[in-house]
């Protein structure tokens, strides 16, 4: 018999250096199973950008610096290698699915600053995800996990 292969977990965050509660989440989301971890952060850049902007490239590159020094962290909660990264894109919706179109994902960790009225009428980002058939944990920046 074949092993099981790691469950493959998208992490989506607006910030580059993950809050506790999402560390918290990622700790106990590793001690189920075998986990492979993917973080990806939006570009922080402002929306009405466009993609060739210089601004725009420049906040990646900041953003992708705070990552890259929160991924040490982040492997230790996860128990392994984690695999991270800077969207060129600014909406959370656009970055996750650039990566469900190139990669396969079994689940979906999110943890962004929900937008006004759009929780109500179920046009959030975790409501919008569910429709791809994957499930999505919401971890709220300011909640206390555990």
């Amino acid at each position: 018999m074949e092993p099981k292969p790691p469950t493959r977990v998208l992490v989506v965050t607006d910030r580059a250096e993950p809050a506790p509660a999402l560390m918290q989440a990622i700790r106990e989301r590793a001690v189920t199973d075998e986990v492979q971890f993917r973080v990806v952060v939006p570009n922080p850049a402002r929306a009405e950008l466009h993609l060739l902007h210089p601004e725009r490239h420049d906040k990646a590159a900041e953003a992708e610096r705070v990552l890259h020094e929160a991924l040490f962290a982040l492997e230790l909660v996860a128990g392994g290698r984690v695999l991270g990264s800077v969207s060129v894109r600014h909406d959370p919706m656009d970055a996750v699915e650039d990566i469900l179109f190139s990669e396969p994902v079994d689940e979906i960790i999110l943890s962004v600053t929900p937008h006004g009225f759009s929780t109500r009428l179920h046009q959030d980002l975790a409501h919008r995800l569910q429709h791809f058939g994957i499930p999505v944990t919401v971890v709220p920046h300011d909640s206390h996990v555990g």
